[in-house]
C-alpha cells in the first residue's frame, strides 16, 4: 500500500506512478490521479496524514491498547517529565519504553531519535516492538507538530500531562492561538477512561482540560490542587520541597523542576503507584541530559548546559541561576537562535540574556540555511545601549565558548543555552559534530581553568 502524503518540501501524490511501478497494489490519496491503473485499488480520503495514523495503528495490531501509554505536551519540561517517568517506573520494576527528543529507549536499549515524535508509521512500529519486548508502560513527548500532523492520531493514551505553554514554533503554527488550539486538541481527543493532568499555575492550564472527557487533575506550587507542592529550599545541591505535605529532598534543581516533579508524581499516583515509594525513588533520580546539566571546573567555575531555546525557557534558567547564586559571581550566558525557525524570538532571547546576565555572548545555534551573521543581527536588534555594552557577538560557537571561559573567574557561572543534549551543529543540511558540554570541558582544560 502506498499512502500519498503532502509534506513541506514535496507532495507524495507525484510519486503515485512510481509506487505502482514498484508493485503498490493499493493507493491512499487526497486526490485521485487523472489516469487510474487497472488492478490497483484507490482510496480517496480527506487527510492522508490522519489516514496513515489509523492504518499504521491497525497494521501493527493496535499496540497502544496493549500498554499504558502516557503522553506529555507543553512548551518546556516535556523531555524531563517523560525521561524521569521512564526512570521512575523502571526503578519501580516495570519494563518501560521512552519516546523523547533526546532518545527513544526500550528498557536499556537506546534507539536514536530524529524528531520529538516519529512519523505515524515509525511510531506504531516502535510501539509494537515495545509491546513485543514486554513493555508495560511507555512515556512519550507529544510535540505540537506531531499533534497537528496526526502522528499520534488513533493512539489510545492512558494518561496525558500538560506542563506549560509559551512563545514557540510560531514559524510553523503562525499564531499563538493556533499553537494553543493544537495542544488542546490532544486533551480533547482523550478517552473517558484516561486521566489528564495540568499545571494550575499556567494561565492556560485549565483551558487545556476544559473539553476533555478524561478525568481531570491539577498540580500547583501556588494554590490548592490535587498535587500541591511548596519549595522550602532551592540550592545547587537540589530542591527541598513538600509534596502533598510530605517533605522530600530532590536532586533536580530550580523552580521549573519543582513543577516537573509535581507532574511526574501526579502521573505515578494516577497510574496506581504508592505515593511514599514514588517520592522515595524520585528523591534519588537525576533529570534528562542537557537539561540544567552542570560541571564544575578545577578552578571552581560552574558550567551549565541547557536546552533553553525559547525566551521563556531561557528566562526560567537564568532566574533559577539568579536564585541559586551567592551574589558576587559573574553570570556569563552563551546563546544563539536557530536558522529557518521562528524569527520573532531572536531579539527577545538577546534581550533576556543581557538583562539577566553580567555578560552575554551571542553566537550560532544550528544556523541551517540562514547566514549566521544575519541571525545575530536579528538578535542584536533587541538590545538597548546597556545590553550592547554587556554583550559581544562571536559567530563561531566554539570560539564563543572559549571566550566565555577566558573571561570567567573563580565561582563564576557560565550558561551554554540552546543546544543541551544535541551532539551536532546543523549548517545547511549537514549535521556537523558539536557537543556543548564536551567543548566546555575541553576549554577548561586548554585554558587551565
Amino acid at each position: 500500500m502506498f499512502i500519498a502524503i503532502r509534506g513541506e518540501k514535496s507532495d507524495g501524490h507525484s510519486f503515485i506512478p512510481k509506487a505502482i511501478a514498484q508493485g503498490a497494489a493499493a493507493v491512499v490519496c487526497e486526490e485521485l490521479p487523472q489516469t487510474l491503473q487497472e488492478g490497483v485499488t484507490y482510496a480517496k480520503v480527506a487527510n492522508t496524514h490522519e489516514a496513515a495514523a489509523f492504518i499504521a495503528h491497525n497494521f501493527y495490531g493496535e499496540p497502544s491498547l496493549k500498554i499504558k501509554l502516557v503522553g506529555v505536551t507543553g512548551t518546556n519540561g516535556k523531555t524531563t517529565i517523560a525521561t524521569v517517568l521512564f526512570k521512575l517506573f523502571s526503578q519501580l520494576g516495570y519494563h518501560c519504553g521512552l519516546l523523547s527528543t533526546v532518545q527513544n529507549q526500550i528498557g536499556n536499549e537506546i534507539v536514536p531519535a530524529t524528531h520529538t515524535t516519529p512519523d505515524a508509521v515509525s511510531l506504531n512500529a516502535l510501539l509494537k516492538r515495545m509491546v513485543d519486548e514486554g513493555c508495560t508502560h511507555v512515556f512519550m513527548e507529544c510535540s505540537s507538530h506531531a499533534i497537528h500532523q496526526h502522528r499520534i492520531t488513533g493512539l489510545h493514551f492512558t494518561g496525558a500531562l500538560f506542563s506549560n505553554i509559551t512563545h514557540d514554533h510560531l514559524d510553523y503554527h503562525k499564531t499563538f492561538d493556533e499553537y494553543i488550539r493544537v495542544k488542546k486538541s490532544f486533551f480533547d481527543n482523550l478517552g473517558g477512561d484516561a486521566f489528564a493532568i495540568s499545571n494550575l499555575d499556567d494561565k492556560r492550564g485549565t483551558v487545556m482540560l476544559q473539553n476533555t472527557p478524561a478525568k481531570k487533575y491539577y498540580y500547583s506550587l501556588k494554590t490548592l490542587a490535587d498535587f500541591k507542592g511548596k519549595i522550602l529550599e532551592n540550592a545547587l545541591t537540589g530542591l527541598v520541597m513538600t509534596v502533598n505535605d510530605k517533605e522530600v529532598h530532590f536532586r533536580l534543581i530550580g523552580e521549573f523542576n519543582a513543577y516537573n516533579l509535581l507532574a511526574i508524581y501526579g502521573a505515578a499516583v494516577c497510574l496506581g503507584e504508592e505515593s511514599n515509594e514514588v517520592l522515595r525513588i524520585l528523591s534519588m533520580l537525576s533529570g534528562a541530559e542537557g537539561r540544567f546539566d552542570y560541571v564544575i571546573s578545577k578552578g571552581q567555575i560552574m558550567g551549565i548546559v541547557d536546552y533553553a531555546h525559547t525566551p521563556d525557557a531561557l528566562e526560567n534558567v537564568l532566574l533559577t541561576i539568579k536564585k541559586l547564586r551567592k551574589g558576587y559571581e559573574q553570570v556569563i550566558t552563551v546563546v544563539g537562535c536557530g536558522g529557518n525557525r521562528d524569527k520573532t524570538k531572536r531579539p527577545e532571547m538577546a534581550r533576556l540574556a543581557t538583562e539577566l546576565s553580567d555578560r552575554a555572548i551571542l553566537t550560532s545555534d544550528n544556523p541551517r540555511f540562514e547566514d549566521p551573521a544575519e541571525i545575530l543581527r536579528d538578535m542584536e536588534a533587541g538590545l538597548n545601549s546597556a545590553g550592547r555594552r554587556k554583550s559581544v557577538s562571536i559567530i563561531d560557537r566554539k570560539e564563543a565558548i572559549k571566550y566565555a571561559v577566558e573571561i570567567a573567574g573563580k565561582e563564576d557561572i557560565i550558561l551554554l543555552a540552546g543546544k543541551g543534549h544535541e551532539k551536532y551543529q546543523v549548517i545547511n543540511d549537514e549535521h556537523l559534530p558539536f557537543d556543548d558540554k564536551a567543548v566546555l570541558q575541553e576549554m577548561f582544560m586548554l585554558l587551565g581553568k
